[in-house]
């Protein structure tokens, strides 16, 4: 299924990780990091997404 945000979404996305498949792909996304344990780079700091530490511990240190 294609998505049909992607333009937009891509616009909002600062995932640096160069060969992700699911950039701008947000459902994708979510549901892969989710799976991981772990959560998208949206959800973090332009510093700490360069980390590509996506952990929920990394972002609990960031905004507790």
């Amino acid at each position: 299924m294609a998505c049909e945000s992607l333009k937009s979404n891509m616009q909002k996305c600062n995932c640096t990780y160069e060969p992700c498949s699911r950039k701008g792909k947000c459902c994708e996304c979510l549901h892969y990091h989710r799976r991981a344990g772990e959560l998208p780079a949206c959800y973090f700091s332009k510093e700490a997404e360069k980390s590509y530490d996506r952990s929920i511990a990394r972002f609990i240190r960031e905004n507790g």
